[in-house]
């Protein structure tokens, strides 16, 4: 069965950047799309960026041109790079993998989510 672990979140300052990771455990073949969502305290959960099988990417305007989805098959690997931070980008970010549909069946898989901090 697959699995998703991000990495890579911490405390930044305005401005700066992170990256987080996705490692996939499991059969990358399996997935399909791949996203990742946030969550700030008392707000709801967002869509932040969407990369399909073959790399094709959409943004949430709150961050297009400051963040960039990127994934690697080949290493089982998932990526949100992070540019140009500010606090509204505090939240807890989580990564989501969509397997391929058969039939009328088709698995959603969610990572346990990493913290992106940005603070003075």
């Amino acid at each position: 069965q697959v699995q998703l672990v991000e990495s890579g979140g911490g405390l930044v300052q305005p401005g700066g950047s992170l990256r987080l990771s996705c490692a996939v455990s499991g059969d990358m073949s399996s997935i399909n799309s791949m996203s990742w969502y946030r969550q700030a305290s008392g707000k709801q959960r967002e869509l932040v960026a969407t990369i399909s099988r073959g790399g094709s990417t959409d943004y949430a305007d709150s961050v297009r041109g400051r963040f960039t989805i990127s994934r690697e098959n080949a290493e089982n690997m998932m990526y949100l790079q992070m540019n140009g931070l500010t606090t509204e980008d505090t939240a807890v970010n989580t990564c989501k993998g969509v397997g391929v549909i058969t039939g009328t069946s088709v698995n959603v898989y969610w990572g346990q989510g990493t913290q992106v901090t940005v603070s003075s």
